[in-house]
């Protein structure tokens, strides 16, 4: 990550002066190295309120060594600083409030830097070279063919889809890879299910749907009759030794469901590098095991093929079952080999819900020791690489959605929903706007996207209409309409933002709020990438909408309306050039969360 100048002149100052202040005191505490610039410069905070100062240093740690009162270290470095010629900065300005030394950055530097940066850069403002060189692998969405899209599987979707950008943003050579659940024992239900009753069944109109049905008949129907169950088993195996009839029932219900699936997707503006499936794996089986029992790792165990794990948190890792069909995880074991040989990638993501956690522990220590078996050197290890990229649920009424029993909800319905009240509220509002179809359907889904991305990834999420589709507050619709204020002032202003700006007349207080998150852009996307949250995209577009809102909703001294454009060339000039820079980052970031961001609403 390049360093923010502001902020490492901050730190190197403080290290220059709690270095030589209290040089004899520290001398023999073993922190000189928290005095040095880089770790003051990781442990700098930012205060709430925004008046206090952009960056500040707590010295609380140190009132214990030094025996001085935290208020007093602060206000004695301070003086230290001042007393310095060589330490003044025309960058910052540092001052002690209580515990804390704050620092206020020099604003007509950083509003001229700022909105020179935007404005030559457009969409490419934040792009970053932190991932040059680097390839990342993100797996995400990989529902289950055969069953409909519902609606646990919007939160994969579309968290994998936007840190697919993002990654691409910081520099990235991101495969973003559909692993499409389309094999296991699952499959061996669903032939079971269509042999038995499906023999009436029209599958070219609501196939999935109808699929479904013979999904949850067949849960019903084994719980009273276990031997379904066992033929369900037979008839996997039977898929998995290639027999002609189940091959070619499989084959059409995965036809089926990717056909479907693709006109999701396009609905909600997700893309992949590639689509594949467990089924690909499936002529890669033997050699895994092979290579496993070779390295002496696997055992036996009431005729199933397993692999103790060494830990006594997690269960042995099943890799074939009694009648010799394999498992969910040795597909996934032999998928990471593959995309390692593959695509040599630095980092993989498994974009799966935290119900996982144990699956992905099992598969990833199994890989640990298979390559400790054989001596892989640490340069090419895999297991390092792997990452769960885990997620809460998405509930309904604080209910969780289950295939088997059929309590699911289709995503598509809730999109279609979304698109229906939005449109609804469009034509009560603003009838006569053009494309308003195209419109609604950007408003819903962006509304039922960010209802996701709003929170971090972790927490359940419970989804509420009237808080996801409200045009005020922390939603979409929020983002969106904002996106549209901005358009409709360039619109009205109607003249190129001139590269000859008095930026000196943004002087309130509102406009350099703005600023400051504007240069915040950058330093926020990476972020987003380091810790795989989404979430600081949607939170810094929400305090960058509000921001601005503040100086379009602001009243001048008479108390009016303290209108952009105005008869003052001068300010609207420099005032219109803020407007572009926030419609630019704002649009950028809806993007980057997958969402559209109109012109118009």
């Amino acid at each position: 990550m390049d360093r923010d100048k502001y902020k490492w002149q901050f730190a190197s100052i403080l290290a220059i002066a709690f270095q030589n202040r209290y040089v004899e005191q520290l001398a023999d505490q073993s922190l000189s190295q928290e005095f040095s610039a880089e770790h003051i410069y990781n442990n700098l905070d930012k205060p709430k309120d925004p008046k206090m100062g952009r960056f500040a240093f707590p010295v609380f740690r140190f009132s214990k060594v030094l025996k001085i009162a935290p208020p007093i270290i602060a206000k004695s470095v301070v003086e230290y600083i001042k007393e310095k010629d060589e330490l003044t900065s025309t960058l910052v300005q540092i001052e002690a409030m209580g515990g804390f030394i704050n620092c206020h950055v020099n604003m007509k530097s950083l509003i001229v830097e700022t909105l020179n940066a935007v404005l030559s850069q457009s969409s490419e403002y934040g792009n970053s070279t932190i991932g040059d060189g680097k390839r990342v692998i993100v797996e995400y969405s990989s529902v289950n063919i055969a069953k409909p899209f519902g609606i646990g599987h919007l939160r994969t979707t579309i968290l994998g889809n936007s840190l697919r950008l993002l990654y691409k943003k910081c520099g990235y050579d991101v495969v973003g890879i559909n692993y499409l659940g389309d094999w296991g024992t699952q499959f061996g239900k669903m032939i079971v299910a269509f042999r038995k009753w499906g023999g009436d069944i029209d599958l070219s109109q609501n196939a999935v749907a109808q699929l479904l049905e013979l999904y949850v008949r067949f849960h019903k129907e084994a719980e009273l009759d276990e031997a379904l169950n066992e033929e369900a088993r037979r008839v996997f195996k039977a898929l998995e030794d290639g027999e002609s009839e189940a091959v070619a029932l499989w084959q059409r219900f995965r036809e089926i469901s990717i056909d479907e699936f693709k006109r999701i997707y396009e609905l909600l503006g997700v893309e992949f590098d590639l689509i594949t499936g467990e089924s690909f794996l499936n002529d890669k089986m033997d050699s895994l095991i092979e290579r496993l029992e070779k390295a002496n790792l696997t055992s036996e165990s009431q005729g199933a093929l397993i692999v103790e794990l060494d830990d006594p948190l997690l269960p042995p890792c099943l890799l074939k079952k009694a009648d010799g069909a394999t498992l969910y995880a040795t597909r996934d074991i032999a998928g990471a080999l593959w995309r390692y040989g593959e695509y040599r990638f630095d980092k993989s993501l498994y974009v799966v819900a935290v119900s996982q956690s144990d699956h992905f522990k099992q598969v990833f220590k199994v890989i640990e020791l298979l390559e400790e078996a054989e001596k892989i050197p640490e340069s090419e290890r895999i297991a390092p690489r792997l990452e769960h990229t885990d997620f809460g649920w998405v509930k309904f009424g604080d209910k969780t959605m289950s295939t088997r029993s059929g309590t699911i909800i289709f995503l598509e319905d809730v999109i279609n929903k979304a698109i229906h009240l939005v449109h609804d509220m469009i034509t009560e509002k603003n009838p006569k706007l053009p494309e308003l179809e195209k419109t609604a359907q950007a408003v819903g889904v962006g509304a039922v996207l960010f209802s996701q991305l709003s929170v971090r990834r972790q927490t359940d999420v419970n989804f509420d209409w009237d808080a996801v589709l409200s045009f005020e507050g922390e939603t979409g619709p929020y983002l969106q309409y904002t996106h549209a204020r901005l358009c409709s002032l360039i619109r009205k202003y109607n003249q190129d933002i001139s590269p000859d700006i008095d930026f000196s007349v943004l002087d309130r207080e509102e406009e350099h709020r703005v600023i400051e998150l504007l240069y915040d852009f950058p330093v926020t996307i990476e972020s987003a990438v380091q810790q795989d949250e989404p979430f600081f995209v949607s939170s810094y577009l929400l305090s960058l909408s509000s921001a601005f809102n503040r100086v379009y909703q602001r009243k001048d001294e008479s108390g009016g309306p303290d209108r952009i454009i105005s008869d003052d060339t001068s300010k609207s000039s420099a005032r219109m050039a803020l407007v572009q820079a926030v419609r630019i980052v704002i649009g950028e970031g809806l993007r980057l969360l997958g969402i559209q961001a109109p012109e118009e609403m």
